[in-house]
């Protein structure tokens, strides 16, 4: 399903606000928000899939996204999740090299590329600013090579919802509870283990009293010390 047409897209409300725009002087903010778009997707909703030509550069307003490729085998693989302030689009490549997917209902602030590539070379700053963003998507994208990497399923799990609960937080205290939309099957496929590993993980963490599953959605942190002991491999591995 494809959510970039146009009865989804709307005139954008206040760009200002969006991490894009941080920081900018009032008329480069005013540029920016001149070739901008709201758009909302409701939940399963596709941004773009893997091979659409890449048309638009996006920024998450509110909700979850869900990126994934497709193996050669037909296997999925998700590469990420991402919140507000967070960017997609923004390969050199003619083509998407991925799938995003709304997890929630979610809105969009959309660029359309070409003229959003022209504003780099045109408002003072706006370059550095998008680099500044942009780390923060290398950063996210190497934590997940770690987690890929040689740590055990219980580390894998641990240190997913530590870094979960850390974009939620947003620079704000933490509060204890993370929000879980995903199924997980998503987490899985996600960290690289099967969704009955997942799902018997956070069992065991329950049952060792370091986290609370009120809900299939919300998992609560009793024990933060202990959850970031065992996601830097400090803890038994039968823990």
């Amino acid at each position: 399903m494809y959510a970039h047409t146009a009865q989804n897209a709307v005139p954008a409300f206040n760009v200002a606000a969006l991490a894009i725009c941080r920081g900018l002087e009032r008329s480069a903010v005013t540029r920016i928000a001149a070739v901008s778009l709201q758009q909302k997707l409701a939940e399963r909703q596709t941004v773009f899939c893997e091979g659409d030509l890449a048309e638009s550069v996006y920024e998450i307003v509110s909700g979850m996204l869900k990126l994934y490729k497709l193996l050669p085998d037909g296997r999925r693989q998700v590469t990420g999740f991402l919140l507000r302030g967070h960017l997609l689009g923004l390969a050199s490549n003619e083509r998407y090299l991925y799938t995003a997917e709304a997890v929630t209902p979610v809105t969009l602030c959309r660029y359309p590329k070409a003229r959003f590539e022209r504003l780099l070379d045109e408002v003072p700053g706006f370059a550095r600013r998008l680099l500044a963003v942009t780390s923060d998507e290398l950063r996210a994208a190497q934590d997940q090579m770690v987690l890929l990497g040689r740590k055990s399923a219980a580390e894998k799990l641990a240190s997913f919802l530590l870094m979960t609960a850390e974009d939620q937080d947003d620079g704000e205290e933490q509060s204890g509870t993370v929000n879980i939309p995903m199924g997980r099957s998503d987490i899985a496929d996600y960290l690289g283990l099967s969704t009955e590993t997942v799902s018997r993980t956070l069992t065991q963490l329950k049952c060792r009293g370091v986290i609370a599953l009120p809900t299939s959605a919300h998992i609560e942190i009793l024990q933060r010390d202990r959850l970031e002991q065992l996601a830097e491999g400090n803890l038994p591995e039968d823990f």
